[in-house]
């Protein structure tokens, strides 16, 4: 163990063998000492450990735990750091700062998820702040629009579900979603349009 800076040697007990205590050192998070870069169209309130950002899509807030830290500097970058060197800073360095570039980027350009509705008889439609979905039932499925979605219906069979919140937009979606998950015969239901329905092959016929 010569030579070894991180290894530490105790020989306070008297044993055949010295007693070896590893000391771990707590690395930075890759995603969270990224830089956040603020575009001009975004207005930032920074008050203690609550944000505020403004964009022209709408606004968003978010209070952070007392392990993290969060800097603005002049050049319109903020940055998100570790105000404790602990086990819980380091979980959580990388996910506030992802969230807050989920924020700064949803009110300047905003988030979308697309859905396809694949089978005979399958449409859908926006009637008035409602989604109206023809999914197979005895009747159609009605979906009110929470406040700060988008909702766009191509062709009666694709969704475009947008806003400024990326998990509202994420939550809405999985909602229509759930109505009709795509199933892996023929592939019927309702999947995200980069979804990759894996296939099954139906039962074969009687074998004579």
């Amino acid at each position: 163990f010569l030579g070894d800076p991180n290894v530490i040697c105790s020989s306070g007990v008297s044993t055949p063998f010295p007693v070896v205590r590893k000391i771990t050192e707590c690395k930075e998070s890759r995603i969270g000492k990224q830089p956040i870069t603020v575009p001009s169209t975004v207005s930032l309130t920074l008050e203690g450990q609550d944000l505020k950002v403004k964009g022209p899509l709408g606004e968003l807030a978010i209070t952070y735990p007392r392990e993290i830290q969060v800097l603005e500097e002049e050049s319109g970058v903020l940055k998100v750091r570790k105000a404790l060197d602990s086990r819980r800073a380091n979980q959580m360095h990388g996910l506030f700062r992802t969230l807050t570039d989920n924020m700064v980027v949803g009110v300047s350009r905003g988030f979308e998820k697309r859905l396809q509705l694949v089978g005979t008889g399958y449409r859908a439609a926006v009637e008035g702040g409602e989604v109206v979905l023809s999914l197979g039932f005895s009747h159609p499925v009605r979906m009110s629009i929470p406040s700060g979605i988008r909702v766009k219906v191509e062709e009666n069979t694709r969704i475009t579900v947008s806003g400024f919140d990326k998990s509202a937009v994420g939550q809405f979606a999985a909602s229509i979603r759930k109505w009709r998950p795509p199933e892996p015969y023929k592939g019927k239901g309702v999947k995200y349009a980069d979804e990759v329905v894996k296939r099954k092959e139906g039962k074969a016929g009687k074998k004579k």
